[in-house]
């Protein structure tokens, strides 16, 4: 069974930085794109980041762009996520997935129905 095991949420204030972790049990479940999706209360999930297999193309969505930075470790099946200037409104359960195919676009990158492997999610909550 592939896990996904995501790390390093919690609560900071606004202004701070958090780099969130997502292990895959399995090299051939990160054998496609690896994304970030959040989902705050009473929203829907939403896209963060994505990067592709080979780390030379990564996409971000418009809220989180120039602040929060998407890295992955083959090696290491790991995909990362940096989260610089927080805001509250960043506040939410985030979601790490991984894809079986490689996308190119930002259109199919940032799709969550582009995803199969899903983690449980980590808390990250911003205080102002």
């Amino acid at each position: 069974q592939v896990q996904l095991a995501e790390s390093g949420g919690g609560l900071v204030q606004a202004g701070d930085s958090l780099r969130l972790s997502c292990t895959a049990s399995e090299r051939n479940f990160a054998r496609g794109n690896m994304a970030w999706f959040r989902q705050a209360p009473g929203k829907e999930r939403e896209f963060v980041a994505s990067i592709v297999r080979n780390g030379d193309t990564t996409y971000y969505s418009d809220s989180v762009r120039g602040r929060f930075t998407i890295s992955r470790d083959n090696v290491k099946n790991t995909v990362f996520l940096q989260m610089n200037s927080l805001k509250p409104e960043d506040t939410s359960v985030y979601y790490c997935a991984t894809s079986l195919t490689i996308y190119y676009t930002s259109e199919l990158a940032s799709r969550d129905q582009s995803y199969y492997y899903w983690g449980q999610g980590t808390q990250v909550t911003v205080s102002s």
